[in-house]
C-alpha cells in the first residue's frame, strides 16, 4: 500500500471477490409482486420484448399465460421451448425442459413461477434450482415470484392471510438477483381487476375477495413487497459502495447509530435514540467503543454501561462493542461500512478544561464527519464535580506497591551515582525513567505518577547542585528539572495506557478462551443431565458463586411449574421468596432478584435464558458470603454463557424430539407391517384350512381317498406353515423383549446341518439340495435349538426364492478361529439397495405380484438367534451364478 493511503480508501476484497464471481454466471432479475394478478408476468414479457427489439437472444423456457390474452399476445413474438412430458400418477404433467433450454443456449431464458415445484422424477425438485443451473450456465434469466413465497416470510403472510403458502424460496436466492424489480398496483386496482375477472375466473375472484384478496390483506402484503424490495436494494447499494471504496454515508435509507458511555445518562441517550429511529423507521445500532479507559472504569460506571447495553437490546438495537484508540475513528468506521447517516451521543459532562486536553467527541464527529448528522441527546444530570478523570480509580490500596517505588527509585540513584563516579555522564536523569514505566506497567497510573515524583527529588537532592539539598543553585538546573518531571510523567501516561490495553487484552482472551473451552464441552453432549451439570459447574468456577438451573417440569409452557434441574453444589436451597423471585424471571423473561429492579431482596439473580425460538429456563445465582453483586464483566459472561447453554439445550431437546419421532415413525411402520402380516400371509393359510376341512365336511362322500388324503396333507401342510408364522411372531417378541438366555452345549456342525436340513426337506421339495461338511471340525459350544432355527429359517428363504429345479447348496466349513455354515441358493439374488435392510423386522425385498408367502421375520429371527449366542451372520450376491448367499459365523471355544 502506498504511504498516505488510508486503509478505507480501498475497495473491499470481499465486494470484490464476489464480483468476480459473477461475472461468468448469467444475470438474474426477479419481477416481485404483492399478490397474483398484479402483472409480474406481463411485465416480465414487456422487458423481453425490449431485450429482443435491442438485438438479444431470447427464448422462454416456461412462460404461464393463465389464459389471459394480453399475456398471450406478448408471448406470441417469442421463441417458446416446447415443454416434456413427465408421467405422474396416471397424468401427463408439463414442465420446462430444462435440458433443451441448455443446449439452445439463448442469451436470456424466461422461467415463470419461481417458487414452483417440479414433478417427481424431474432433475430438481424445485424451479430456482433450475434456474440456479441456468444461470451457472452464464444463461441470464428473467423470473416471477410473489411475497408470500420468500421463505422468511411465509409465516408473516399466514399470519395476514391466514393462509401458508406450501412452495417457498430461500431467501439466499432472492438476494443473489442482481435485479429486483416490484411490479405494483393499487389494493382498489387489483380489485377491479379481479372483478372483471382479468386473474380469476369470476366464480373464483367472488371467493378470492371475500378472503385473500380483502383491501386489509392486500395492503400488508404490499407493505411486505415493498419493504423486501427496498431491503435489497439496500443491500446492493452497499455492496457497490464496498466495490468501489466510497466511504459515504449516501442517505438513500436511514441508520442511526447510537453511543453508549459508562455515565449516568447513557440509559435516557439510548431512549432517545430509538425514539428518533422510530421517527425515521430506521434501523438502530447501539456501539460502545472500548478504549484504553475501559480499564479505568469503576463497578458503577461498568453497571451503567451494561445496564445501557441491555436496554438497547430489548429495544430492539444491533449492539456493538469494538475495541479502539480514539472513539471518534470507530464511529466513523462502522457508519461508513453501515452506510449510517445519524449518529446521537450523550451531552458531555466534562469541563472545558478537559475537553480542550483530550478533545471532544462531539466537535470531532461534526469535523471528520462528513455527510453524517450528528445529534445530542438531553442530559439530566449535572457536571462532574471536578470535569476530570477520578485517578484513584483502579489505584492499590495497600502500601506495598509505593514501597516498591521507593525501592526502585533507590536502586535507579545508587546505579546513576556509581555511574557518575566513573563516567562524566550528563543526562544521568534518564536512569530514572526505568523506575517510572515499572511502576506505570506493573501497577497503574498512581504509583507511578509517586515514582516520577520521587525521582524528580532523588534527582536534585543526589545530583544538581549544591548536592544533598532539595535546593537548585543553578537556574538552568530548573529547566533540567522540569523536563524530567515533564517525560517521567509521560512515561508514566504511556506506561499506564500500555498496562490498561494489556489487561484489557488479557480479560478478553480470558473470557474467550472460557467461552471456548464451554462451547468445547458442551459440543457432543447428548444428555441434558450432563449437559445442566457441565454448565453449573462452569459457571460455578467462573462467578465463584452457587449456580442453578430451573426449567418448566412439562415441556416449556408457561403455565409449568419450575423446577430445579441442575445445582452446584447440589445441596443448594431455595425459599419461597426465591421461588417466586424465578418464578417472575420465567414469566416476565427479565431478570430478577439480587441486584435487579424485581425483588431485590432476595438472596439469588435469577435469569432467563432463551433461543431465538423460546425461553428455555432460568439460572439463579448466589454470590459466595457476603461478597458484592455480580460486576458488568461477570454479568456479560453470565450472559454469554447462559446463551451458549440455551443453544445447547435446545439442540439436546431438538434431538431428543428426532428420536422420539423417528421411534414413533418406526413403531408405526412395524405396526403396519404387523397388520400386513396378520392380514394377508396368515389368512391365506388359514383359508386353505378351512376350504380343505369344509370340503372334506360337506363333500366327504364325493372325494375318494386319493382326494380327501389330498385335502387332509394340504390342511396340515398350512397349519405346519401357520405354525411357523406364529413361532416367528413369537421368537422376535422374545428377542425384542431380551429374555432369551442360551442354554449353551458342545454341537457338532454336522448334526446341526442335517437336522435342520431334515425339517426343512418338506419346504424344499423340487429343489436339488446337497451338503457339504468338513471333517475334523471342532465343536461348537451353542444353544442347539436356537442355532437350529436360526439354519431352519435360512433354508425356509432359499426355499422361498430358489426356482424349481434350483440347487441349494450347504457348507460347514473352518475359517481361522470361527466355523461357518453356508447356504447357497440359486434365485434371483439380493437387490442392492436391500442388502442394508435385509435383516430387518418385516422387510421384505420383493414385493407386488413377485412378493413370497410369510411375515418378513425369519431372516430377522435368524439374526437374533446367531448374535445372541456370540456369532455373526451375513448376506451377499453370488459370483459364479445368479443367487444368494447367506454366512452364518460361530466362535470356536477355546
Amino acid at each position: 500500500m502506498a504511504a498516505g493511503v488510508p486503509s478505507d480508501t480501498r475497495p473491499s476484497p470481499e465486494a470484490l471477490l464476489k464480483a468476480a464471481q459473477k461475472e461468468t454466471r448469467g444475470k438474474f432479475k426477479i419481477f416481485l409482486g404483492a399478490a397474483p394478478g398484479v402483472g409480474k408476468t406481463y411485465e416480465m414479457l414487456l422487458a423481453a420484448r425490449r431485450r429482443k427489439a435491442e438485438g438479444g437472444d431470447v427464448v422462454a423456457g416456461v412462460v404461464e399465460t393463465h389464459g389471459r390474452a394480453e399475456t398471450e399476445t406478448l408471448l406470441a413474438d417469442l421463441e417458446v421451448i416446447p415443454r416434456r412430458q413427465v408421467a405422474y400418477k396416471g397424468h401427463a404433467l408439463e414442465e420446462m425442459d430444462l435440458d433443451a433450454v441448455l443446449k439452445r443456449r439463448p442469451a436470456l431464458a424466461l422461467v415463470d413461477e419461481l417458487a414452483h415445484t417440479n414433478a417427481p422424477g424431474s432433475r430438481h425438485p424445485k424451479r430456482y434450482l433450475d434456474v440456479e443451473e441456468l444461470l451457472a450456465a452464464g444463461i441470464d434469466v428473467y423470473s416471477t415470484m410473489n411475497v408470500q413465497h420468500v421463505e422468511s416470510l411465509n409465516d408473516v403472510v399466514a399470519r395476514i392471510t391466514r393462509i401458508r403458502v406450501r412452495e417457498t424460496v430461500p431467501d439466499s436466492v432472492v438476494d443473489s438477483a442482481d435485479e429486483v424489480e416490484l411490479v405494483d398496483i393499487t389494493p382498489a386496482d387489483l380489485i377491479a381487476r379481479l372483478s372483471t375477472g382479468k386473474v380469476y375466473v369470476r366464480e373464483q375472484a367472488q371467493r378470492a375477495l371475500k378472503h385473500y384478496f380483502s383491501p386489509g390483506n392486500l395492503t400488508a402484503l404490499r407493505e411486505l413487497a415493498l419493504r423486501r424490495t427496498a431491503a435489497r436494494v439496500d443491500e446492493q447499494m452497499l455492496s457497490y459502495m464496498r466495490e468501489h471504496a466510497i466511504t459515504g454515508p449516501w442517505a438513500a435509507g436511514e441508520r442511526v447509530i447510537v453511543c453508549l458511555d459508562p455515565g449516568p445518562d447513557a440509559a435516557n441517550t439510548v431512549r432517545a435514540a430509538k425514539r428518533t429511529a422510530d421517527r425515521l423507521h430506521a434501523e438502530l445500532i447501539a456501539l460502545y467503543v472500548e478504549t484504553p479507559r475501559h480499564a479505568l472504569l469503576s463497578e458503577v460506571e461498568r453497571g451503567r454501561l451494561a445496564e445501557a447495553m441491555r436496554l438497547a437490546s430489548q429495544l430492539g438495537a444491533e449492539v456493538t462493542s469494538v475495541p479502539g484508540r480514539t472513539v471518534v475513528e470507530e464511529i466513523l468506521a462502522l457508519a461508513r461500512s453501515r452506510n449510517a447517516t445519524r449518529v446521537i451521543v450523550g451531552k458531555s459532562r466534562r469541563s472545558r478544561w478537559f475537553e480542550w486536553r483530550h478533545g471532544s467527541v462531539v466537535d470531532e464527529l461534526v469535523r471528520s464527519g462528513s455527510g453524517l448528522a450528528v445529534e445530542v441527546a438531553p442530559s439530566t444530570a449535572g457536571p462532574e464535580p471536578d470535569g476530570t478523570v477520578d485517578w484513584s480509580v483502579g489505584a492499590p490500596r495497600s502500601v506495598g506497591p509505593y514501597l516498591e517505588g521507593v525501592s526502585t527509585t533507590a536502586l535507579a540513584t545508587a546505579l546513576g551515582v556509581l555511574i557518575r563516579a566513573y563516567v562524566d555522564l550528563p543526562n544521568v536523569s534518564l536512569i530514572y525513567v526505568v523506575p517510572v514505566m515499572i511502576a506505570a506497567a506493573r501497577h497503574g497510573l498512581v504509583p507511578s505518577l509517586w515514582v516520577a515524583a520521587l525521582s524528580v527529588l532523588s534527582y536534585n537532592f543526589f545530583f544538581l547542585p549544591p548536592l544533598h539539598r532539595l535546593t537548585i543553585a543553578d537556574p538552568a538546573n530548573i529547566v533540567a528539572l522540569f523536563f524530567l518531571m515533564f517525560v517521567a510523567a509521560v512515561a508514566s501516561a504511556l506506561g499506564t495506557r500500555t498496562r490498561a490495553q494489556a489487561q484489557s487484552a488479557r480479560r478478553e482472551a480470558r473470557t474467550t478462551a472460557e467461552l471456548y473451552a464451554f462451547s468445547r464441552k458442551i459440543a457432543g453432549v447428548v444428555d441434558l443431565d450432563d449437559l445442566l451439570w457441565i454448565v453449573v459447574t462452569h459457571l460455578a468456577r467462573l462467578l465463584d458463586a452457587e449456580v442453578a438451573i430451573l426449567m418448566p417440569d412439562k415441556g416449556r409452557r408457561k403455565e409449568s411449574r419450575l423446577t430445579l434441574y441442575a445445582a452446584f453444589p447440589p445441596d443448594c436451597e431455595f425459599t419461597e421468596a426465591d421461588l417466586a423471585a424465578a418464578r417472575w424471571c420465567w414469566d416476565a423473561e427479565q431478570p430478577a432478584g439480587k441486584g435487579t429492579d424485581t425483588l431485590p431482596g432476595g438472596r439469588w439473580l435469577f435469569v432467563p435464558i432463551r433461543t431465538s425460538r423460546a425461553p428455555v429456563g432460568v439460572i439463579g445465582i448466589l454470590s459466595s458470603g457476603d461478597r458484592r453483586d455480580l460486576g458488568a464483566s461477570e454479568r456479560q459472561l453470565l450472559e454469554a454463557v447462559g446463551n451458549q447453554a440455551a443453544v445447547a439445550i435446545e439442540r439436546v431437546a431438538l434431538a431428543a424430539d428426532i428420536d422420539e419421532a423417528r421411534i414413533g415413525a418406526e413403531r408405526e411402520r412395524l405396526r403396519s407391517a404387523m397388520l400386513t402380516s396378520v392380514s394377508h400371509d396368515l389368512r391365506t393359510p388359514l383359508a386353505s384350512i378351512i376350504g380343505a376341512l369344509s370340503s372334506l365336511r360337506s363333500y366327504r362322500d364325493r372325494y375318494d381317498d386319493a382326494a380327501r388324503e389330498e385335502l387332509l396333507g394340504t390342511a396340515l401342510s398350512e397349519a405346519e406353515r401357520l405354525d411357523r408364522f406364529v413361532g416367528n411372531l413369537l421368537d422376535m417378541t422374545r428377542l425384542d423383549a431380551g429374555v432369551i438366555v442360551p442354554r449353551r452345549e458342545a454341537v457338532e456342525a454336522g448334526d446341526l446341518v442335517s437336522t435342520a436340513l431334515r425339517r426343512a426337506m418338506p419346504l424344499l421339495k423340487g429343489r436339488v439340495v446337497s451338503s457339504s461338511i468338513d471333517p475334523d471340525l471342532p465343536s461348537l459350544s451353542l444353544d442347539f435349538v436356537l442355532a437350529e432355527q436360526a439354519l431352519f429359517n435360512l433354508l425356509d428363504n432359499a426355499g422361498k426364492y430358489s426356482p424349481v429345479g434350483g440347487r441349494i447348496e450347504v457348507l460347514a466349513r473352518r475359517f481361522g478361529e470361527h466355523v461357518e455354515i453356508v447356504v447357497r441358493d440359486e434365485g434371483p439374488g439380493i437387490a442392492p439397495e436391500a442388502l442394508d435392510r435385509l435383516f430387518e423386522k418385516f422387510y421384505r425385498a420383493d414385493a407386488g405380484d413377485r412378493r413370497r408367502a410369510g411375515t418378513g421375520l425369519g431372516l430377522a429371527i435368524a439374526k437374533g438367534f446367531t448374535e445372541v449366542q456370540g456369532g455373526t451372520i451375513a448376506a451377499r450376491n453370488r459370483i459364479d451364478r445368479s443367487g444368494a448367499e447367506f454366512i452364518v459365523s460361530y466362535p470356536i471355544p477355546t
